[in-house]
């Protein structure tokens, strides 16, 4: 009888002590969550006090120290906003591809393709960031981003039609060649066929 009773009250302790494991290691990971919240706060600070080189830093720290929670994504996509911000275009551009490539859940996702689209324009390739823009109107066409890309497409539509203008519709003359009047030189001549 003996036995009986005390691998029950062993049992018992066993539970208590997983139970009280348990909690401590609640008390760590919202300890954890708390310290990586404060820091991206800080770092955040940094951001809107237009300290990009300090936010960078510091976003580049919460990404060592705490890459693996729910914020990773959004640290990550900071980065690339500031490094966007300073003008490192191609920096900027991996780390908004980094955002849409390993946290395809992410809140900053929209952002992110929107924000491709727009570094890809800083870099003078206006075909990447067109089709970047279509695919934010195309994927999410009710969210902010999407206006913000449907501007940018009429802006690029914008500004290849004048020069599409010219080619078609301007003639250019020939080495020697005169017109007779001001105003006919004035006018828009469409090509002929030669």
């Amino acid at each position: 009888m003996k036995r009986l009773t005390h691998r029950p009250l062993g049992i018992v302790a066993l539970v208590f002590s997983l139970m009280a494991v348990s909690l401590v290691e609640q008390a760590a990971a919202t300890q954890a969550k708390d310290t990586s919240r404060h820091l991206y706060d800080r770092v955040m600070e940094e951001f809107k006090h237009r300290d990009y080189e300090a936010a960078l830093a510091g976003f580049r720290l919460f990404l060592e120290l705490h890459g693996q929670t729910s914020l990773a994504a959004n640290a990550q996509y900071w980065v690339g906003e500031c490094q966007f911000r300073m003008g490192r275009y191609k920096e900027a551009l991996k780390s908004f591809y980094n955002v849409v490539s390993y946290h395809p859940l992410s809140p900053k996702l929209v952002s992110s393709t929107l924000k491709i689209g727009q570094t890809y324009g800083k870099l003078k390739d206006h075909e990447k960031a067109r089709l970047m823009y279509e695919r934010v109107v195309d994927q999410y066409p009710d969210s902010p981003e999407a206006e913000v890309a449907r501007k940018a497409i009429e802006a690029d539509a914008a500004r290849a039609e004048p020069a599409q203008e010219i080619t078609e519709h301007t003639v250019v003359p020939s080495i020697g060649e005169t017109t007779s009047s001001s105003a006919e030189s004035d006018a828009t001549v469409p090509i002929r066929d030669r």
